[in-house]
């Protein structure tokens, strides 16, 4: 199945990877026109696993553009945060959930958002449940879009912004700094959207084409000029940051009365190109890590899963969103929770 790969490969992968601060893993990926090809695509189906692949990414895409969007650096887990310690309630946990459904007045718990050739991830699964997190703490009067501009480009303790970060910093940072508004590309939302334009990744369509990696943008302390609150009054903060252990019950249980959580894993080559069902690791090699944001679980055909929304524009996976083994801590995916409550 795998490609012969030189060492002059090996070598280019291993130093983007380290200049990305990303992990190195044995074996090093296999080449792009393996890992975003038909045959790639059969051999995963041929698997017959619980999830099926197809094509996500366009064969021509360098792979170190994928690698690149693969943002928790390696070094994340010292910026873990404190466990919560509360134990277990007496609330029902559900068999299936679902935070668009049980807040339908929350607009952002729907949004799929778009990084761009940035490794953002790790802010963006910040920023994303923390707008939720804001609306279902006011009760649906709050609806405040945080900025993923503002955090990539000012948060410096979070990080190298487009190089890589830490998902838990980056809840520290809003309880300490606070995070202004902004909505996506090109919106004119709030006081700063973000500015790394998406591109055409996954299908031939209208957005540019993607090119291997965007510099992080430099930090603006000032709102455009058609908002009409100031950066300083437009900071919106956080009360408590944490994390949440590796136990699916809490990580339920939070989810189910706070809202979405950003979670972390690692992306191995088949992940890219997830199409439907329920996702586990079968085949390729270590990528990077990766941040999500967790709305919600389920069970298919027998296969409980943790219901999670991408940050890689909605052509890709279902609609944005995919589905990840539940309960056996698959690619890491429950041993990296971060969370907070806002002040609303």
């Amino acid at each position: 199945m795998a490609s012969t790969t030189s060492f002059a490969y090996y070598l280019t992968v291993t130093i983007l990877l380290l200049c990305a601060g990303l992990h190195v893993a044995e074996p090093v990926p296999s080449e792009r026109s393996y890992v975003l090809s038909e045959e790639f695509i059969n051999y995963i189906n041929s698997l017959n696993t619980t999830w099926k692949a197809g094509q996500n990414f366009m064969e021509d895409i360098p792979l170190t553009y994928i690698i690149r969007l693969m943002g928790v650096h390696r070094d994340a887990h010292l910026f873990r945060l404190p466990t919560k310690n509360d134990e277990l309630t007496n609330t029902e946990i559900p068999e299936e959930f679902d935070a668009r459904e049980q807040w339908p007045n929350c607009p952002t718990i729907k949004e799929i958002r778009d990084q761009g050739s940035c490794g953002s991830c790790w802010a963006f699964g910040a920023v994303e449940a923390m707008s939720d997190r804001v609306c279902i703490h006011s009760n649906g009067t709050v609806n405040f879009h945080f900025s993923a501009e503002d955090l990539v480009s000012c948060c410096h303790s979070c990080g190298f912004g487009c190089n890589g970060g830490f998902p838990g910093a980056a809840w520290s940072y809003w309880v300490k700094k606070g995070i202004v508004s902004g909505g996506s590309y090109n919106s004119n939302q709030g006081c700063q959207p973000y500015v790394i334009a998406p591109c055409e990744h996954h299908v031939n369509g209208s957005r540019i084409p993607c090119k291997e990696g965007h510099g992080t943008p430099h930090c603006e302390k000032q709102c455009e000029k058609s908002y009409d609150v100031s950066y300083k009054k437009d900071k919106h903060f956080g009360s408590h940051a944490y994390s949440i252990e590796n136990d699916v019950k809490k990580i339920q249980q939070e989810i189910l009365i706070n809202g979405p959580v950003e979670g972390a894993f690692t992306v191995f080559e088949d992940f890219v190109q997830y199409k439907s069902g329920v996702y586990q690791h079968v085949t390729g090699s270590v990528l990077g890590g990766h941040a999500i944001r967790i709305l919600g679980w389920g069970v298919e055909n027998g296969t409980p899963y943790w219901f999670v929304a991408n940050s890689w524009n909605s052509d890709w996976g279902e609609n944005g969103y995919f589905r990840i083994l539940r309960g056996k801590d698959e690619c890491g995916i429950e041993s990296s929770i971060s969370a907070g409550l806002p002040l609303v």
